[in-house]
């Protein structure tokens, strides 16, 4: 078989049609449960990300970036070890969750964590962003089957 085997093409593309649909259909769940979980990410903690990044604030910029990565990685690891689009959900609620959970503690350990991101401390926003993905690369560790 040559590189230009009409055989060759046309199991390409039969394979692209049986599996571009289903891509698709995991992407577009994949992409809407990120902006989700950023949106209720957004909602539920006390930095109002947004206005601050709109303010030329970097802390708020790097909270957010680690906050968007950290939930991004638990639904990439799932979208590369399952089939089912019912995994992605699930472990992308776990991954919102986690997350919240994180902010918390992370509070619980710098007192004035709201402040210091407001008044953009970076190292503070370095410190949650970093703890924010280190929890979802075990997170996503965790969902990897053995």
């Amino acid at each position: 078989m040559t590189s230009t085997d009409p055989s060759l093409f046309g199991g390409i593309f039969h394979a692209l049609g049986a599996g571009l649909p289903h891509l698709l259909v995991q992407f577009a769940v994949a992409v809407a449960l990120l902006a989700a979980g950023v949106a209720i990410y957004m909602a539920a903690t006390p930095f109002r990300e947004r206005e601050m990044i709109e303010k030329g604030n970097t802390a708020a910029g790097v909270v957010l970036a680690g906050a968007i990565l950290s939930m991004a990685i638990p639904i990439a690891a799932t979208l590369a070890t399952s089939a089912l689009v019912l995994d992605v959900v699930v472990w992308g609620i776990v991954a919102v969750v986690l997350q919240l959970l994180t902010v918390v503690g992370v509070s619980l350990v710098f007192h004035q964590l709201r402040a210091m991101i407001q008044h953009n401390n970076i190292a503070a926003a370095l410190a949650l962003a970093g703890t924010q993905l280190a929890v979802a690369l075990l997170n996503a560790a965790v969902m990897i089957p053995n």
